[in-house]
């Protein structure tokens, strides 16, 4: 193709449409090939090179949507555009799924055929933009967003260090996963990675399960025990909730911190451990420090590189990507993953996640189970979602991020002109592409 100039088969069962697309298209210095329906419109295809094809969608003999198929195995990068006299286009939207460019309605529009054929041609002799080098994916940690994508790149950069990692983060946002993560991304990958929730163990059996004991070193104690320091040798030990740890275990992690030797409950032999240290804590530690319920030397040991993990409605563009993740996840095996509807995604938008990450997934698991159809409505989701007034799920624009309001006006937009997006895209002021790119971007449903 060259100066934009197209190899363009045009396919209708009527001579008229057929006479009027060649005069038009020819006048624009396209080279066009017509043909009276799909069959012969998939042989001429076939038999020679087109970069695009203008196609009815209802004809005899095979349907416009079978001809499509058939031509995109055949031709994978030659451009379909569809053409329907249905005011529904449901049928479009079909097509457009199966890998049509665009589709234009009929009685045709001279203007609109113009309009099609010359993004058409734009978009194909444009180089792709380089783009740029992407941090290599977690399969366990799930967000584009630029705050998720910091906190990753930090956690990767410290990993290649012995460097005492403290995670500072509300809970539910994730800090064991972006401790994995330290882990996977350091020399120590293949060596045992060992997780302690220190609030979960009562204190006084704590120590035992940290450090280990001897035998006989307390009542119970019939044999000896290596504690969690020494089973994660090697490697990487989690200290999850650290700052619920007492004040006599923080002295005998700071031992640890400073020789890596240790001592087992009733022992007196001192052991040396190769273990990396990753705490974390949803507590404000500078404020248990000044209120010495924390020591402030172990503070400064731990606190050697912090990753803040933001909370999830501070970035709420992962929303969508997290939902996707989790109806995946959650979907009956052998079974399509349910999908949400746009009322129901605009709920979870608009809600603040106080149990951020942990939360979605038990709404999303909860949803599913509920949920008898294909698609998630909002009466699905945890009651304190479907409580949220009207008056913040349509809360002020200055509130909403540029995402959210304009998701929000392309659905109002749609709803105002029944789905008729050719009309939505002319109030919106963007082009049919581009609003149905938006449409796919913000997974917004017909």
């Amino acid at each position: 193709m060259m100066e934009n100039h197209l190899r363009i088969l045009v396919v209708d069962d009527q001579s008229s449409v057929r006479e009027l697309l060649k005069a038009v298209l020819e006048s624009d210095g396209h080279e066009v090939e017509v043909a009276p329906e799909g069959e012969s419109g998939v042989e001429k295809l076939a038999d020679g090179f087109h970069d695009l094809v203008i196609m009815d969608i209802r004809m005899p003999g095979i349907s416009g949507i079978e001809a499509l198929g058939r031509m995109k195995k055949a031709s994978p990068d030659c451009g379909v555009v569809m053409m329907t006299a249905y005011a529904s286009v449901e049928t479009a939207v079909e097509a457009m799924k199966l890998g049509a460019f665009d589709y234009i309605t009929k009685p045709i529009d001279i203007d609109e055929v113009h309009s099609v054929v010359s993004r058409f041609a734009d978009e194909s002799s444009r180089v792709p933009e380089e783009k740029p080098p992407e941090i290599e994916p977690s399969s366990d940690i799930v967000g584009a967003s630029v705050a998720i994508r910091e906190v990753l790149e930090l956690a990767r950069r410290v990993a290649t260090s012995d460097a005492a990692v403290l995670i500072l983060g509300e809970s539910g946002t994730g800090k064991e996963l972006i401790a994995h993560e330290v882990h996977r991304a350091s020399p120590r990958e293949h060596k045992p990675f060992v997780a302690v929730n220190c609030s979960a163990i009562p204190g006084g059996l704590l120590e035992s399960e940290l450090f280990g004991h001897e035998k006989g070193a307390f009542t119970g104690a019939g044999r000896q025990k290596r504690g969690r320091f020494e089973l994660a040798a090697g490697g990487t030990i989690f200290l999850d909730e650290i700052g619920d740890m007492s004040s006599e275990l923080q002295a005998k992690l700071l031992r640890f911190l400073q020789d890596h030797t240790l001592q087992r409950v009733g022992g007196s032999v001192d052991i040396t451990v190769d273990v990396r240290i990753v705490a974390a804590t949803n507590r404000d530690l500078d404020a248990a420090v000044a209120d010495g319920s924390f020591r402030e030397d172990l503070y400064f040991r731990l606190n050697v590189v912090t990753i803040a993990i933001p909370p999830l409605r501070d970035r709420k563009e992962d929303i969508p990507l997290l939902v996707e993740h989790f109806l995946k996840k959650h979907a009956e095996k052998g079974r399509k993953p349910k999908r949400m509807s746009p009322k129901a995604m605009r709920v979870m938008m608009n809600y603040d996640w106080p149990g951020n990450v942990r939360e979605l997934e038990n709404a999303i698991h909860r949803a599913v189970v509920l949920s008898r159809g294909e698609t998630v409505f909002p009466e699905q989701l945890p009651a304190k979602l479907q409580s949220v007034p009207d008056s913040e799920v349509d809360r002020e624009k200055t509130g909403m991020t540029i995402r959210e309001m304009e998701r929000d006006i392309i659905i109002k937009t749609l709803a105002q002109t029944e789905g008729n997006r050719t009309h939505a895209a002319k109030i919106l002021g963007i082009s049919r592409r581009t609003l149905q790119n938006k449409i796919k971007e913000y997974e917004i449903e017909s």
